[in-house]
C-alpha cells in the first residue's frame, strides 16, 4: 500500500510538472496592449497576445524568441486594429476582447474552459477541468501551418495582404473534399479554370488531410492513413535549434521555411510551390499582365492603359484615352499585339480563323469587341476587363487589344484651351436659347402630326378585316403585304422551311436591317391558330433568350410574321457541323442561356407558356452566338389557375416527353424532358437519334444512361478534353431532366441552378425507373 501511495504521489507530481511546462494560464487572466501584453510558451519561443499592426494592435500568435517577430496566426484577422485601451479576458466560454465599441469573442470554446496554455509547438489551447481540449488555434489556421498541425478536408489557408498587414489577401490554398490540394485566387469557384497549383490527387481517397512533420515533411493522408502524395521530401534536421513553418505568402506562392536558432540565422526557403512568381492568378490586377524579370514579377498594363495606383500592382490598369466604343470621331482604332501571353478566356464569341489580320478586322468591326485572343486557328472575342494575364514563352497565343488613337488632339474633350472659357460660356448661352425656341416650335408641330396620325391609324386598324383581337400588350408592328414583298425582294432568299411555313430573309426598308419573314403557307384552321398563338404570345414576351417578334401581316389569307434575324442560324446548324462546333465552355454558356429562356416562359412571363417543341432547330443563334428560343407555333398557354393541360401529341419525335404518348396531362415538365435531350446533344455534339452509329449507340439518351451507370463517361466525351467532374455534373443534369416520371424531373429553375453549379446534384436514377425521387 505504501508503494501504491508513493506511486500516486509521483504521478500527481508529474502531472503538475507537465502543466507547469505548458505555462498554464488560469481563467480570469487578462492582457492589454501596453502592459502584460502576451502569454508566452514555456521556452519563450512563442507568444499569444497583442502585437502592433498599422496604427493599432491585433491579437495573434507570433515567434517571440527570435529577433524578427514572425506572426503565425491572427484572431479575427479582418477586424480593424484596436486601440491601446483594449482588454483581452480569458472567460469560461472563450477569449473575449473588450474595446470602446463593445465585447467581441476571438475564440469560443466548445465547453467550459478552466485553463489555457501557449505550447512550444505554437498551438494555443483552452482546456476544461478534465484536461480535454475545448478550443485550439491549430484548428483555425490563417496563412501558416506549423509542424504537427494539419489542414483538414474542406479547410483553407488564406494569404495575408502584405508582410505588414495580416488581414485576408487575394490567394487561398484549399484541401478539397475530393482529395486535391489546390491554390486559387479568392472569390473564385473551385474549378480547374482558376487553379494555379494542384497536387493532382483528386479521387484518391476520402477525408484527405495535409500533414506537417517535424522534419519539414508535407504530405497528404487519406482516411485510412495511407500517404497518397508527398508535397515535400522531409528528412530535414529535427534538433531543438531548428524551426520550420509553411506559409502561403502574400504573393500567392506557398513555401516551406526553416530557421536555425543556434546560429541566429535568417529564414531560409526549403521548398516552393512554384519558382515562377507570375504563376499565381490575380497577382497583377485587371487589364494588366505579369512578366518575370530576373525572377521577380513585374506587372505591365495593356497597350493604351495606365496603372490605377502605381504603388499597388493588384489595383490593375485603366484606359488612358477617352473613347466611346468605336463611336468617337476624335479617335481611330487599331489592334495592338501582345505575343506569348495567357489570359482568362471569357470569350463571348469564337471564330475559326487562321488569319491574324481577319481576327483583328473582326474585332475592329464589332462594337462589343475590346480584345481578341488568337492562337492560329481560333479568334476568341473578349470584353473588358481582362484578367489573370501573364507572359508565357511556351504559348503561341497572341492577345490583340483595341486601342484608340486621337485624330484631332486639339478637340480632346479633356483639354480646355486657354482664354476660351468666357467665350465658350457666351456661345453656349446663345446656342441654348436658339435650340429652346426651335424645340418649342417643333414640339407643337409634333403633337399635331402625331394626333392626326393616331386618328388615321385607328381608323385603318378598325377597317382591316381580321379575327385577331389585339390590345395594348401586343407591341409588334403591323405590315402591309406589299411592304413585305419589297423587303424580301418578292420572297427571293429562303432561309428554311417547316411543316406549315417558310422563312425568308428580308431587309427593313430604309434602315436595311436584316429580318426573318415567316410566311404561313397553310391558311386552314391549323395555320390560323398558329398565327394567332404566335402573335398573342410572342407579343407579350420579352427576354434576351427569346426571338423577338418585330411585326406581322394579316391580309386576308396572307399571314406572315417578321422576326429579328439570327445570323448564325440554328443550334442544329452549329452543333452538328464539325467545323462549327463551339468549345465546351461556349456550349455550356449556350445551355445556361437556353435554360434562362425557358425559366422565363415557365415562371416569369405574364402567362405561363409550355413550348411543346423544344429541339436544336428551334434554338437560333445571333451574331454573338447568344441562343434565342423560337417557334411558338406549338406553344400551349396555361391560365393563372391552371397547372396542366391535355392536348394532342405535339412536338418532334425524339424530343417529346413520354407522357405525350400515354395521354397524360401535359405540364411544364414536358419541356424539361425535351430540354434534357437537347442538353445531352449539346454536351456530346451529336444528334439524339443517329442510325449511322452501331445500334447500341444510336439513341443518345439511352447511351448516356448506360455510360453513367457503368462509369464509362469517357465514351461520350470522345477526343475532347473536358474536366471530368464538370462533364459528369452536366450528364447528371441531363439524366434528371429525362426521367420518365414527370414528377421526378426538376423545375427549370432547379435545372438552371444545377447548370450554374450553385446546388449539389444527387445521383439520378435510371430514367425509366419510377422508384426514386429527387
Amino acid at each position: 500500500m505504501a508503494c501504491m501511495a508513493c506511486l500516486l504521489l509521483a504521478l500527481a507530481f508529474v502531472a503538475v510538472e507537465a502543466q507547469q511546462m505548458q505555462s498554464n494560464i488560469s481563467r480570469g487572466s487578462s492582457l492589454t496592449p501596453t502592459t502584460n501584453s502576451t502569454w508566452q510558451s514555456r521556452s519563450g519561443l512563442y507568444a499569444f497576445g497583442f502585437y502592433r499592426q498599422g496604427n493599432g494592435y491585433a491579437v495573434g500568435i507570433f515567434l517571440a524568441g527570435i529577433p524578427e517577430k514572425i506572426v503565425v496566426w491572427t484572431a479575427n484577422r479582418d477586424d480593424p486594429p484596436v486601440s491601446n485601451n483594449a482588454t483581452l479576458l480569458f472567460k469560461s466560454d472563450g477569449l473575449a476582447l473588450t474595446t470602446a465599441e463593445g465585447e467581441n469573442y476571438l475564440a469560443k470554446s466548445s465547453g467550459s474552459a478552466s485553463y489555457a496554455s501557449m505550447l512550444d509547438s505554437g498551438n494555443f489551447v483552452l482546456y476544461n477541468s478534465g484536461r480535454e481540449i475545448v478550443w485550439q488555434s491549430f484548428d483555425h489556421p490563417t496563412d501558416t501551418l506549423l509542424p504537427s498541425q494539419r489542414l483538414l478536408s474542406g479547410d483553407e489557408l488564406f494569404s495575408a495582404k502584405s508582410e505588414a498587414d495580416h488581414s485576408t489577401g487575394i490567394f487561398r490554398l484549399k484541401m478539397q473534399n475530393d482529395g486535391n490540394l489546390v491554390q486559387y485566387p479568392v472569390d473564385t469557384p473551385d474549378t480547374s479554370t482558376y487553379s494555379f497549383y494542384t497536387s493532382f490527387t483528386d479521387g484518391k481517397g476520402e477525408n484527405v488531410t495535409l500533414n506537417f512533420g517535424a522534419d519539414g515533411h508535407l504530405y497528404l493522408l487519406n482516411s485510412t492513413g495511407s500517404n497518397i502524395r508527398n508535397i515535400t521530401d522531409g528528412g530535414l534536421p529535427t534538433d531543438e535549434g531548428k524551426l520550420y513553418l509553411m506559409r502561403i505568402d502574400a504573393d500567392g506562392i506557398f513555401r516551406l521555411y526553416s530557421h536555425d536558432l543556434k546560429k541566429n540565422a535568417t529564414w531560409s526557403i526549403e521548398w516552393v510551390s512554384s519558382k515562377d512568381k507570375c504563376v499565381p492568378k490575380g497577382l497583377c490586377g485587371l487589364n494588366s499582365y505579369c512578366v518575370s524579370i530576373d525572377l521577380q514579377p513585374d506587372c505591365r498594363c495593356l497597350p493604351g492603359f495606365e496603372s490605377v495606383n502605381q504603388g499597388n500592382q493588384t489595383s490593375g490598369c485603366e484606359r488612358n484615352f477617352v473613347a466611346d466604343t468605336n463611336r468617337n470621331e476624335n479617335f481611330t482604332y487599331t489592334m495592338e499585339e501582345l505575343e506569348s501571353t495567357t489570359w482568362e478566356d471569357v470569350s463571348y464569341m469564337s471564330l475559326r480563323l487562321s488569319d491574324k489580320g481577319a481576327c483583328k478586322q473582326g474585332c475592329l468591326d464589332d462594337c462589343d469587341c475590346e480584345a481578341a485572343f488568337f492562337d492560329g486557328t481560333n479568334c476568341r472575342k473578349q470584353r473588358l476587363p481582362l484578367r489573370y494575364g501573364r507572359r508565357d514563352m511556351g504559348t503561341s497565343n497572341i492577345a490583340l487589344i483595341k486601342v484608340g488613337v486621337p485624330t484631332k488632339p486639339d478637340t480632346d474633350p479633356r483639354i480646355v484651351q486657354p482664354g476660351s472659357k468666357k467665350k465658350g460660356r457666351t456661345d453656349i448661352l446663345i446656342i441654348g436659347l436658339s435650340f429652346t425656341a426651335f424645340g418649342s416650335i417643333l414640339s407643337v408641330i409634333s403633337v399635331i402630326v402625331l394626333w392626326k396620325q393616331n386618328v388615321w391609324a385607328y381608323k385603318r386598324m378598325s377597317a382591316v378585316n381580321g379575327d385577331l383581337e389585339l390590345n395594348e400588350s401586343v407591341a409588334p408592328r403591323r405590315y402591309a403585304y406589299e411592304e413585305l414583298e419589297k423587303m424580301t425582294n418578292n420572297f427571293e432568299e429562303e432561309l428554311g422551311k417547316g411543316a406549315s411555313s417558310t422563312v425568308y430573309k428580308g431587309l427593313i426598308l430604309g434602315s436595311q436591317k436584316p429580318v426573318a419573314v415567316k410566311r404561313l403557307e397553310k391558311v386552314a384552321a391549323e395555320g390560323e391558330t398558329e398565327f394567332q398563338t404566335e402573335i398573342r404570345v410572342i407579343g407579350r414576351t420579352h427576354h434576351k433568350n427569346l426571338v423577338r417578334l418585330l411585326g406581322y401581316c394579316l391580309d386576308g389569307p396572307k399571314k406572315l410574321l417578321v422576326y429579328e434575324y439570327m445570323s448564325n442560324g440554328s443550334l442544329a446548324d452549329v452543333l452538328f457541323t464539325r467545323e462549327r462546333q463551339p468549345f465546351w465552355e461556349e456550349r455550356m454558356g449556350i445551355a445556361r442561356n437556353i435554360a434562362r429562356g425557358f425559366l422565363y416562359l415557365h415562371e416569369e412571363c405574364d402567362t405561363q407558356i409550355i413550348h411543346c417543341d423544344i429541339k436544336p432547330q428551334n434554338i437560333l443563334l445571333d451574331e454573338f452566338m447568344c441562343p434565342k428560343i423560337s417557334d411558338f407555333g406549338l406553344a400551349k398557354l396555361l391560365k393563372a389557375d391552371q397547372t396542366r393541360t391535355t392536348t394532342g401529341i405535339r412536338g418532334t419525335k425524339g424530343y417529346v416527353a413520354p407522357e405525350w404518348h400515354r395521354k397524360m396531362p401535359i405540364t411544364v415538365k414536358a419541356d424539361v424532358y425535351s430540354f434534357g435531350i437537347v442538353l445531352l446533344e449539346i454536351i456530346c455534339c451529336r444528334r439524339n437519334v443517329d442510325w449511322s452509329l452501331p445500334e447500341e449507340e444510336a439513341i443518345l439518351d439511352e447511351l448516356a444512361s448506360h455510360c453513367f451507370e457503368n462509369g464509362e463517361l469517357g465514351k461520350l466525351a470522345g477526343d475532347e478534353e473536358i474536366e471530368r467532374r464538370q462533364f459528369e455534373r452536366m450528364i447528371k443534369v441531363g439524366l434528371w431532366c429525362i426521367q420518365d416520371e414527370p414528377t421526378l424531373r426538376p423545375s427549370m429553375k432547379k435545372v438552371l441552378l444545377m447548370l450554374e453549379g450553385t446546388v449539389d446534384i444527387p445521383t439520378p436514377p435510371n430514367p425509366s425507373s419510377f422508384f426514386s425521387a429527387i
